[in-house]
């Protein structure tokens, strides 16, 4: 006799075939678990546990007394090990990306950031406000910080556009080699600009300094991405 765990896994891979087949849509109720059952000749615990299973993978959500429903995946999934720009990250995974500036401004660096970049309190910054888009979609909200030293005297903050890492390796000969990173969830109301921007409230933070080869900092950035539609795999290994 097979062993439960066997079962339950089965079950679980099937059903993700299925999803994966688009024979459950987004949005689209799954059958109910006795139902199931009878499909997969297992018991309901079985395919409880298997639905649990694709619940915490995110590819399905439950409601107790309403149903399992198909969850939506993000458009854009990416390795959150690789230093790559946010454009190439969303063109390798099949998806047309664009930016819109919203502001480039030169200030001082607010305290805060100073201390969060290691620089002087009288440091000039680049600061650039950025929306992400994938095939016309909003991804994220990007607020960078550039030391103002690092630019050409020449510069004009409106011939910044598209892609930021494009522009520093092309213009400023500097090419981020390594970023400390932190990761945080947020939720707020006050993240973003434009029209979409009161329709979200949760988003992953990705919170990080870039260093060129010689270690010298060159950008900090804060990249709210949209919950649900911009996703980060992490592959770990002994």
């Amino acid at each position: 006799m097979a062993r439960s765990g066997t079962l339950v896994s089965r079950v679980a891979e099937d059903l993700r075939s299925a999803l994966a087949a688009d024979q459950y849509p987004a949005g689209a109720k799954l059958p109910p678990e006795a139902e199931l059952g009878s499909q997969f000749g297992v018991s309901r615990p079985t395919v409880r546990a298997a639905l649990r299973e694709l619940e915490a993978l995110g590819l399905v959500k439950t409601s107790h007394g309403v149903g399992t429903f198909v969850v939506e995946q993000p458009a854009v999934r990416t390795g959150l090990e690789r230093l790559d720009s946010i454009t190439e990250s969303i063109r390798a995974d099949g998806h047309v990306p664009d930016m819109v500036y919203a502001s480039r401004i030169l200030r001082a660096v607010l305290p805060e950031e100073a201390a969060r970049m290691e620089v002087s309190g009288d440091t000039q910054v680049l600061e650039i406000r950025r929306t992400v888009l994938a095939d016309g979609e909003v991804m994220a909200y990007s607020y960078d910080l550039m030391p103002a030293s690092l630019l050409p005297k020449d510069f004009d903050p409106e011939e910044l556009t598209g892609s930021l890492f494009e522009f520093m390796k092309t213009r400023l000969n500097r090419v981020p080699v390594t970023a400390f990173a932190e990761v945080h969830a947020v939720e707020s109301n006050h993240v973003g600009w434009g029209s979409e921007a009161a329709t979200h409230k949760l988003f992953l933070l990705l919170n990080q300094l870039h260093h060129d080869a010689t270690g010298e900092l060159i950008l900090y950035s804060r990249t709210y991405f949209i919950e649900g539609r911009y996703s980060f795999s992490l592959v770990r290994t002994v």
